[in-house]
């Protein structure tokens, strides 16, 4: 069962689901469009995601890191992601953290991608960091899909 849904981040991108997917797919990529990343580490030693693989994002300052792993992946529709460790701490307050994109075919050339958030607030550091932090997620995740829209109809 999943933990209490927490925010959800939409874009459409002019583009085939199956380019956006490919795009997607790629660990690899990420630095390109997620402008928090500097750079990543492909713990598990592949490129590709699956369900298993595990990365290690280095943000942008050097200074934090965090480790996220694909734990679901349906083909064309989901991947499901996970943070069971960052230098934030991120993971020690909200230990159920999970992230589900979506894709869903709208035309042809039209996909829409939607990052959904969902996560438990037990402990009163959990309130407190979704009270102060709940919408920079949100905002930082709009910002995210923005950027892979603009990276994937470039290459159109």
């Amino acid at each position: 069962m999943k933990p209490p849904f927490r925010s959800r981040q939409e874009v459409l991108i002019d583009a085939s689901l199956d380019v956006v997917w490919a795009f997607n797919m790629d660990l690899s990529k990420i630095p390109e469009f997620h402008p928090r990343v500097s750079k990543v580490d492909l713990i598990s030693g592949s490129a590709a995601r699956a369900a298993g693989v595990s990365y290690q994002c280095h943000l942008t300052g050097g200074k934090h890191t965090c480790i996220e792993k694909d734990i679901e992946i349906v083909s064309m529709e989901r991947i499901v992601t996970v943070l069971p460790e960052d230098s934030f701490g991120i993971s020690r307050i909200l230990s159920d953290y999970i992230v589900e994109t979506t894709f869903q075919r709208v035309y042809a050339h039209t996909t829409r991608m939607t990052i959904n958030h969902y996560y438990s607030t037990r402990s009163l550091k959990a309130k407190l960091f979704n009270f102060v932090a709940g919408r920079r997620i949100a905002r930082e995740s709009q910002a995210t899909l923005h950027a892979i829209k603009r990276s994937i109809e470039q290459l159109g």
